[in-house]
Parts: structure tokens; C-alpha cells; sequence
């Protein structure tokens, strides 16, 4: 008997609106519409595709939801190609790494080699970019492990490292990098670090404000690679008794 593989089969056939929608973001990113530019109207759409006009409110629908569009009604209403938001792409791409890390495509040595690609540079740009108000923000983002409890370390660790990004003064830089540090943090660190992990991050945190302070490029991309390597024995073990769980155990257990 021959099993058949999914690989085997033929692809299911692409609706109708999803073809148009991948057709409009093709022209979107290619530069044909830019953002705040109105889409051509439903008739008009229809008419070119030669689809129903419930049809292209489908796709129009499912560019929506992809924040690619925002459609409004009215006189002057209709489809507008959307302003990018960073937020909402970061929190696209930290989505979609939180979903390939629960299928275990993604290691946590791989998220780290990322975060070390893109948050040590980072470092050493604020120390030469940074400003006074900036230092003076990431300072106040300190903590003190021995007057918190774990769940609320969580947040100031974050917003020390959403500082640091902001303070390297490229924004391009903070979306791409706030989705790895978060996912790290969120599916690894929160609820399963030991007390005394956090003590280790608030020494290494001053150590990076220390060289950010002091204006040394080196000296700050030093602090933070040497931060990114005392983690990654906490969050591999982690990821270790993770993965040991998910594991199914011998039949009977």
C-alpha cells in the first residue's frame, strides 16, 4: 500500500481574493501605490480582475488585516495604502519567531547569535549617538534585584534594552531587533529565571550604562557581548528543561 505524502500532493488552488490582494501588496511594495495613496475604487477593481466586487472586499479585507491598508466609508472614504507603524511590525515579527520558536525551528543559540549581530553594534552606537536625556532614561531603568520580586524585574529589564536600541539613533534598528530580544525574554526568561540570574543582569547593565556614559564605542560593545554571554548558560537550560517536557515520556508514564 503506497502512502501518500503531503509533499505529494498537488497545491490547493489560491482563492480568487487572495490572488488579488498578492497582486495589490506587489504593487504597494513595488512603489506603485505609496502610503496615504487611495487604491482604486471596488468597480474599478472588479472590472480589472474580472471578479465580483464581493470578491475584491475580500482581499481589500485581507490587506486590512495585514496592515497594509485602512479603508474608510464616506465621501471621501475608500481603501488608503496604510502609514507604516514600527510597532505593529515588530509585534508582526515577534509573533511569527514565537510561533517558529514553539515548533522548535528556532533555536535559542540562533536567537542569540541574532540579538549578539544586532544589539552589540547597538551598544557602541549609543555610547557615540546617545544623548543626555537618553543616558539619563536608560539610568532610571536600573533595578535592584533584592527590592523586586521576579515578576516585576521583567519589565525595567526590558525597558533597559528598548533604551539602549532607541539611544543607537537608528529606528530601523529597534524593529528589527525588539522581536528577537522579546521573544528570548518572553517564551524564556519570564517566570522560569532563578533570583539570582537578575543579579547578574543589573551588574552587567551598569557595566554597559558605565561605557555608554563615558562615551566608549569599544568599551560598550565589549559590555554588552560579554552581557549577551553570561545569559545564554541561563536561557539554554531553560530551553533544555523545555524542550525535555515537551518531550512525550515512555508508555505507562
Amino acid at each position: 500500500m503506497t502512502v501518500e505524502r503531503a509533499s505529494d500532493r498537488p497545491p490547493a488552488p489560491v482563492p480568487a481574493y487572495a490572488e488579488i490582494a498578492a497582486q495589490l501588496r506587489d504593487r504597494i511594495i513595488a512603489g506603485e501605490f505609496r502610503p496615504g495613496d487611495r487604491l482604486p475604487i471596488e468597480p474599478e477593481l472588479s472590472a480589472e480582475h474580472g471578479v465580483s466586487r464581493s470578491t475584491v472586499r475580500e482581499a481589500l479585507r485581507l490587506l486590512a488585516s495585514q496592515n497594509l491598508i485602512t479603508t474608510t466609508r464616506g465621501v471621501a472614504g475608500g481603501s488608503f495604502v496604510a502609514y507604516p507603524q514600527p510597532d505593529q511590525i515588530t509585534e508582526y515579527l515577534a509573533t511569527s519567531l514565537n510561533l517558529l520558536a514553539l515548533d522548535t525551528q528556532i533555536t535559542v543559540d540562533q536567537l542569540l547569535e541574532i540579538r549578539e549581530m544586532l544589539e552589540v553594534p547597538a551598544a557602541g552606537l549609543a555610547a557615540v549617538r546617545g544623548t543626555a536625556e537618553g543616558r539619563a532614561e536608560l539610568r532610571g531603568s536600573l533595578f535592584d534585584p533584592s527590592t523586586l520580586d521576579p515578576a516585576e524585574i521583567f519589565a525595567p529589564n526590558r525597558h533597559f534594552h528598548a533604551v539602549l536600541l532607541k539611544l543607537a539613533g537608528n529606528p530601523f534598528l529597534e524593529v528589527v531587533t525588539q522581536p528577537v530580544f522579546r521573544v528570548l525574554n518572553e517564551r524564556f526568561l519570564r517566570e522560569n529565571a532563578p533570583t539570582r540570574f537578575w543579579y547578574g543582569v543589573d551588574h552587567d547593565h551598569r557595566a554597559i550604562l558605565d561605557r555608554i556614559e563615558a562615551g566608549d564605542e569599544a568599551g560598550a560593545r565589549e559590555a554588552c557581548h560579554a552581557h549577551l554571554e553570561n545569559l545564554r548558560e541561563t536561557y539554554t537550560t531553560i530551553d533544555r528543561t523545555r524542550l525535555a517536557g515537551s518531550r512525550p515520556g515512555p508508555p505507562g508514564h
